[in-house]
């Protein structure tokens, strides 16, 4: 299962206008497409790898009983890769809107016993700070993907389908199943697929009717839509629609009690398949 970080209207443009500060990326459109600075890169690291984050870790691991705590013994591994989402401005038609924006950025972590976890970093307060921890690789296996189908590409992924993808200045191509069924196996123009997602999601962006009915942060359950998570840049906590429950009811132990011990703010939960 995975945790993942909502703070509301206010919450959200706070924690993206301080990582576009921080990593240097707010101005120009296409701008948040850039790679990630070195230096921002290396202090992600170091939060992921604190003593207290591989604490908060060791117990995640052993949250189902799957290995104790002291056996879980986990490591960071790999590199920490940018995760970008299908941008706003892009799904409006938006003329020299980056297709992506900048989240956060992911690291992988693995137990003894061979289980693994994505932690999920951002700035806070002129400093990194990991704000969720997710069951499975997910980030880093498909930057590491979108690597060698496309090389110098961008991925991002469509949050209201979990669909992964990589764009150059003309294609999108398809990293998984989700993104395959919605632009077909051997991907499509840049052209196409904004016209798709403004289709798609369009009137669902924030300030639309469909956000001042409160439903931006996931699709109502009258909704035919998909229902994996909100649309982006969306405003609001999403609904238990798709797999996504409250986590307030199980705030009283597993995953959530953990990470909330740890200091980390956590609204909602939403589950990810083990891989």
């Amino acid at each position: 299962m995975a945790l993942r970080m909502m703070t509301g209207p206010a919450g959200t443009a706070a924690v993206v206008a301080v990582a576009a500060s921080v990593l240097g990326l707010a101005g120009q459109a296409g701008a948040a497409e850039n790679p990630v600075a070195p230096a921002e890169r290396a202090a992600a690291r170091a939060a992921a790898t604190a003593p207290a984050t591989l604490d908060t870790l060791s117990r995640f691991f052993a949250r189902d009983g799957a290995v104790t705590r002291a056996a879980a013994a986990p490591r960071v591994q790999g590199t920490t890769v940018p995760v970008r989402t299908l941008s706003a401005e892009f799904v409006a038609g938006r003329p020299g809107a980056p297709v992506s924006r900048l989240d956060f950025l992911a690291t992988t972590a693995v137990s003894a016993d061979g289980q693994k976890a994505s932690l999920w970093l951002t700035p806070r307060a002129g400093t990194w700070k990991v704000v969720n921890i997710a069951t499975g690789d997910d980030e880093t296996r498909y930057a590491a993907d979108g690597a060698r189908k496309l090389p110098g590409g961008t991925v991002f992924r469509e949050p209201q389908t979990d669909a992964w993808y990589v764009h150059d200045g003309a294609r999108v191509l398809p990293l998984d199943d989700d993104a395959a069924r919605a632009v077909g196996a051997g991907g499509t123009s840049l052209t196409v697929y904004r016209d798709r997602v403004h289709q798609a999601y369009g009137d669902k962006l924030p300030g639309s009717a469909y956000a001042t009915q409160g439903k931006a942060g996931g699709y109502g359950a009258g909704s035919t839509a998909p229902t994996a998570e909100g649309p982006p840049t969306a405003a609001g906590p999403p609904t238990a629609a798709g797999g996504s429950v409250p986590v307030a009811p199980l705030a009283a132990g597993g995953a959530a009690a953990l990470l909330a011990a740890a200091g980390l703010t956590v609204v909602r939960l939403r589950r990810r398949p083990r891989t």
